[in-house]
């Protein structure tokens, strides 16, 4: 999607036609449409016979543009969960690993980037006994975590309700223990991640900019394409990129920044919800 928006800013820049463009490359403007949007893979030769037209002279220019499309054309690691996770939130994992900044409100629980793995476990698995598929999918949330440590350049935002920290997650056997953990891993991000800022909404504050429930915003800074919003409910998850809706949850997120308690503020309410899940 980022490659074919490149793309589509210099095809319009020399004022070339969709139909021009895919004439070039024996195709239809349809079929330039769908590489513009990311939704077909694309052929280097294909790439270069654009870039050709469009004017593009520049060798190191072209050899990123075609390093690019080798990379967006081999699958990403998450599609060897492809049988295990929902088909939207695969497409989900895409955009959220392509993204430079994600900002993220949650009502209801810790965000998944953010979960121990005993959290996650209990939140996938209800609490019963898992199987290979359950399994997988446990991995494959571990296993987006990891950018948090490789990718010190990706700034992630997240503001939590407080409801979606004191719930307790486990029962009352290993609830305690799980969000001991929990809490800890928390107060750790405040800590030690300096490109990650957490805020808090305290239930003092009422009534919310954020009524409607959790959102994610993603954005690209090395491209000119617009933040797109991902909403998920509980059978299916949607990627909007209507620049309106997008622009209301921005606003959102901004009213609940003002809201929350500051970063320091949230480490503090967080040590004494692990102070207390400690003496008991």
């Amino acid at each position: 999607m980022l490659l074919g928006h490149e793309l589509r800013q210099y095809r319009e820049q020399r004022g070339i036609t969709r139909e021009d463009a895919g004439n070039r490359i024996r195709a239809s403007a349809s079929k330039i449409s769908r590489m513009e949007l990311g939704r077909v893979g694309f052929k280097l030769r294909d790439i270069e016979d654009l870039l050709k037209m469009y004017g593009v002279a520049d060798r190191k220019v072209v050899r990123q543009f075609l390093e690019v499309a080798r990379e967006s054309n081999k699958p990403g690691w998450w599609k060897e969960y492809g049988d295990s996770l929902h088909k939207w939130f695969v497409r989900y994992v895409g955009f959220e690993e392509a993204a430079d900044h994600i900002r993220i409100y949650e009502s209801q629980f810790v965000p998944g980037l953010l979960q121990t793995e005993e959290y996650a476990r209990e939140i996938i698995t209800g609490g019963v006994e898992t199987d290979m598929v359950t399994e997988q999918r446990i991995e494959a949330r571990l296993r987006r975590q990891q950018r948090l440590d490789r990718d010190k350049d990706m700034r992630m935002w997240v503001i939590l309700d407080e409801a979606a920290v004191r719930r307790p997650i486990g029962g009352k056997s290993r609830g305690r223990e799980i969000m001991r953990g929990q809490i800890r891993r928390l107060i750790e991000f405040c800590r030690d991640y300096d490109n990650i800022t957490l805020q808090i909404v305290p239930f003092v504050v009422g009534a919310h900019a954020a009524e409607a429930g959790s959102f994610t915003l993603l954005r690209y800074s090395d491209f000119e394409l617009a933040d797109l919003l991902y909403l998920e409910q509980l059978t299916d998850g949607e990627i909007v990129d209507r620049r309106s809706v997008v622009e209301a949850y921005t606003k959102a997120m901004t009213r609940l920044s003002v809201a929350a308690a500051t970063p320091d503020e949230t480490l503090e309410m967080l040590e004494e919800m692990l102070a207390d899940l400690e003496r008991d």
